[in-house]
């Protein structure tokens, strides 16, 4: 995770396929992929709390060598994800334990995090972590794929209940997805007997998100294919915007300015120079 050591192997990055779906969906999940033993030992370091993390802090300053989220971060497959989407020496915006307890009847509204934060050419990824199985009755965390280029303020979309093709999560024990800062999201009600835990840590990059990612299938047709994912929410006209906003982040991504997908970017693009003399 630091510049001291190595990075991560390219077997444990990410695909240009699996980013690109990152750049349709807003997300990356990875069922399964922390161990049993660590799972075991979560609940008990998330109800002793995990000591407080400045804004800003670097991996090594927010978690020691030895802690149990330095631990979490270190595994091969984790520490490639987060190495794919905001590159190495990320900075910690923050982390938060989320529990939601038994038969708890509350549900946060539709939101997405981040009000303030416009940039088309960088994004920040918040990392949850699940060390339960999370049960449809558990209210794992709603999420609707594709909007997290669609910005909104807050809680704009807190007054609707449920949006065509958003998701529930059920997921296994030891489950970690990676989200979009933009996404639309937010936790169900809880209404297991079971307390449900999430742990979330949200990733600053501090260098440029470009080509971080295992690239030797750049050219395979699953990417594109991945880029003109459409989702179910989409309006017939203004949906169109998300292709738009998809072919200007996979440029930026790629470090290619002439990357367009079906001619979106394009057109809207069009500065001609050329000025004809006066006659």
């Amino acid at each position: 995770m630091t510049s001291q050591g190595p990075g991560p192997e390219r077997r444990h990055l990410l695909t240009s396929a699996q980013m690109a779906r990152f750049v349709a969906h807003g997300s990356h999940r990875m069922d399964a992929v922390v161990p049993a033993a660590m799972n075991e030992r979560a609940i008990s370091v998330f109800d002793a709390g995990v000591p407080h993390a400045r804004d800003g802090a670097t991996v090594d300053e927010a978690y020691p060598p030895g802690s149990f989220v330095r631990e979490l971060l270190e595994l091969p497959e984790i520490a490639g994800a987060v190495h794919s989407l905001v590159g190495p020496d990320p900075l910690i915006d923050h982390h938060a334990v989320h529990i939601r307890h038994a038969r708890n009847g509350e549900a946060q509204p539709l939101h997405a995090d981040a009000i303030i934060d416009t940039r088309e050419d960088a994004f920040d990824v918040q990392l949850m972590y699940y060390p339960q199985d999370v049960t449809l009755d558990m209210g794992g965390t709603l999420s609707v794929p594709g909007s997290h280029l669609r910005r909104i303020n807050e809680t704009d979309t807190g007054r609707y209940q449920n949006v065509r093709g958003q998701t529930r999560l059920v997921c296994p024990a030891g489950t970690v997805q990676f989200l979009h800062h933009g996404i639309w999201h937010g936790g169900r009600r809880n209404d297991s007997d079971i307390t449900r835990y999430m742990f979330k840590i949200r990733f600053n990059p501090t260098v440029k998100q470009r080509l971080l990612w295992n690239t030797e299938d750049l050219a395979a047709p699953e990417v594109l294919a991945e880029l003109r994912t459409r989702f179910p929410w989409y309006e017939n006209a203004s949906g169109r915007i998300e292709y738009l906003n998809r072919s200007r982040l996979w440029a930026a991504l790629t470090g290619d300015p002439a990357f367009d997908l079906d001619y979106w970017s394009t057109r809207v693009s069009n500065r001609p120079q050329r000025v004809l003399p006066v006659r």
